[in-house]
């Protein structure tokens, strides 16, 4: 006589239907160098003193870091003109935004994203068990009138990727400041700027000015982009400071650590190395934007460190070019999972890596 097994715990049920977030690919077993091109790192490397103050940092990991990061936020205060009380800091901003989603929205509620938006938008809501609400974009471009059309007593949270990832788009301060000025005052947006230090265009603004004077606004930023901190996972956020009492409140104690708050308060110091970061973006992405194209690619315009280029039907299509870049050991992202099959997103590399890429390409498209 069998004896039945006894029933295991179970997790909610929104928790179950939630598809876990796949990150981009980072190794090719066997080879000896692969070209990572699939998860927007930076091209550079972090800054020299940011490596500096982690290795110093190596002889306190004993310690237990400072669970307010009051140096970084003071730091982030004086690079920026904030007040550091309104600054919460995270573990990227993954879990910032995963804060938002739980302290704000809950089962019953409703939270919108755009249809090409990151996918850490949906996942937070789900696991904070409010509805993801996708919202049909324009020309690969969130559409606040669109948004705004899709918005009911239900809806807690906004989250606007601004650039987004993985189109590459973004929306001018005009189209950011109308969408708010339209939206209940009891819903937060969430302007997620995590590409912000590489936009070269003048109707561009991050979020600091509504964060700063707007009770239901917050800005996301991060290190793992620019500053190319992405291995130690420091994000942060700005908003009211009830916004910010209440992200305290529930945030990890200790959730940034130490030698990651010592690297970042170095990083934001060493503003030449910031530049050529920049700079070096704002010259290698239009190269390879313009070589896609002549290859007879299409590229989205995009103002973030990446490129996303759609492909033709098999055998040419986008799978396909994956694979065949992956036979040469470089690495990049398909983007079915955003709701965009037909498209690979191409981080901007070195000047080396690029020109590896568009080679590869030329050599898929030719075949």
């Amino acid at each position: 006589m069998t004896s039945k097994k006894p029933p295991a715990p179970a997790p909610h049920q929104y928790i179950s239907d939630i598809a876990p977030y796949v990150p981009g690919e980072a190794k090719i077993g066997g080879a000896q160098r692969v070209i990572r091109l699939a998860s927007n790192e930076s091209a550079l490397g972090p800054s020299p003193k940011a490596i500096a103050a982690y290795r110093e940092a190596a002889t306190e990991i004993f310690r237990y870091p400072d669970g307010g990061s009051t140096e970084l936020r003071q730091a982030i205060a004086a690079h920026f003109g904030l007040d550091a009380d309104r600054i919460v800091c995270g573990t990227g901003s993954d879990e910032l935004i995963a804060l938002i989603a739980r302290c704000y929205a809950g089962p019953g509620d409703e939270v919108l994203c755009s249809r090409h938006g990151f996918l850490m938008y949906p996942i937070a809501a789900q696991a904070a068990g409010a509805a993801p609400v996708s919202v049909p974009e324009q020309n690969l471009t969130t559409d606040p009138d669109a948004m705004l059309a899709h918005v009911t007593p239900r809806t807690r949270v906004v989250f606007l990727a601004n650039p987004n990832n993985p189109t590459g788009t973004y929306l001018s301060r005009a189209a950011v400041m109308r969408l708010h000025r339209d939206l209940p005052k009891t819903t937060i947006l969430v302007l997620d700027a995590a590409y912000a230090e590489f936009v070269a265009r003048n109707d561009y603004e991050p979020g600091l000015e509504l964060a700063a004077s707007e009770p239901n606004v917050v800005m996301l930023r991060t290190f793992s982009k620019i500053h190319a901190l992405a291995g130690l996972r420091v994000g942060w956020c700005y908003g009211s400071a009830a916004l910010a009492e209440v992200l305290n409140r529930t945030r990890g104690t200790f959730n940034v650590g130490l030698p990651a708050q010592a690297a970042a308060i170095a990083s934001l110091a060493d503003r030449a190395s910031l530049q050529r970061a920049h700079d070096h973006n704002n010259r290698w992405r239009p190269w390879l934007e313009d070589q896609l194209r002549g290859l007879g690619l299409e590229v989205n315009p995009g103002v973030a460190n990446f490129v996303l280029v759609k492909f033709g039907r098999a055998p040419k299509d986008a799978a396909a070019a994956q694979e065949f870049l992956r036979s040469r050991f470089i690495l990049v992202r398909q983007v079915g999972a955003y709701h965009l099959p037909q498209y690979l997103r191409i981080t901007v590399g070195t000047a080396d890596e690029n020109r590896i890429v568009v080679a590869a390409l030329s050599e898929f498209v030719g075949a």
